[in-house]
């Protein structure tokens, strides 16, 4: 299934390394299928998104994806992708980036003529064919109509797509400059987060992080001495603080690290899907992935 990360480290700028595929070999060792697009996002330090993203067309992007990238940004965005709608080009890649903020989802939205329907004028914010990117102009529409409130907004989105399509998972990851917000619904996939004191754990260590399944790596000097919050697709380091959101609930971090959470949905969707109802291509992408022989 596709990689959901998102860090802040808000008020502060910090540095920090990403390595998308962190293996020579983490490509071959997926068990079900091969990544099929990668994407780091950040801020400059006058707030403006800065994205890098590139599909692993029949790997001929194999450098890009095993490329180390630094940089230095209060809040941090990375995805894996395993296709389920769209094609292996750049504007199907996530993160996406509408007026600002910065955008990654794992699941699976069908009915998609019914949302481009419900967008209207916004259907010029989606510049792809991902159900994905659809569903964050949804957001961004419904963040303006709440007049800029982004838990608000978010709280409209999901409740509509969650009473009018048919659905998998709506697990996202969202940034600003400076502030969060990561969703997980339904119970299908977990999301997980981390409220990491400086040093972590043990409270003199910098951050290295790495997925299980050899997919998502990120190493911070600068968290040796300064918290974070981390939001993953799975728990990716000795750390006994990672806690699952519940299904429905929205994680907020603030512009200086204030954390809350909040139930949005309690409510199954109504139009519930299950692996079982999903083609080849999409149930092979949302099937999790078997962790290879290392991390």
């Amino acid at each position: 299934m596709c990689r959901l990360f998102g860090m802040s480290a808000a008020p502060h700028r910090v540095h920090a390394t990403f390595w998308l595929l962190d293996a020579e070999d983490s490509l071959a060792q997926q068990s079900h299928r091969m990544p099929d697009g990668t994407g780091l996002g950040s801020f400059t330090a006058d707030g403006r998104p800065l994205v890098e993203k590139q599909p692993i067309a029949a790997y001929k992007d194999r450098a890009f994806a095993l490329e180390a990238r630094e940089h230095e940004s209060r809040t941090f965005i990375a995805h894996i992708r395993y296709a389920t709608t769209g094609d292996l080009v750049p504007a199907d890649t996530h993160p996406f980036e509408q007026n600002g903020r910065l955008f990654a989802h794992n699941g699976v939205i069908e009915d998609l003529p019914a949302l481009e329907a419900e967008l209207g004028d916004r259907r010029e914010l989606v510049h792809g064919d991902t159900d994905s990117e659809r569903f964050f102009a949804l957001i961004t529409e419904r963040v303006d109509e709440h007049g800029g409130d982004v838990t608000a907004g978010i709280r409209s989105a999901v409740e509509w797509v969650a009473d009018n399509l048919r659905m998998l998972s709506l697990n996202f990851v969202l940034v600003t400059a400076d502030e969060m917000w990561a969703f997980r619904y339904p119970a299908v996939h977990d999301l997980m987060f981390l409220s990491r004191r400086p040093g972590g754990a043990s409270g003199s260590r910098h951050l290295e992080h790495a997925g299980a399944s050899g997919t998502v790596r990120t190493r911070s000097g600068a968290l040796a001495t300064k918290s974070s919050v981390v939001v993953a697709t799975e728990q990716m380091d000795e750390d006994p603080g990672w806690t699952s959101l519940e299904a429905g609930e929205l994680l907020h971090v603030g512009p200086q690290q204030q954390l809350s959470r909040t139930m949005l949905l309690e409510r199954p969707p109504r139009h519930a899907l299950a692996l079982s109802d999903l083609s080849g291509r999409a149930a092979a992408a949302q099937a999790p992935s078997a962790p290879p022989g290392r991390p």
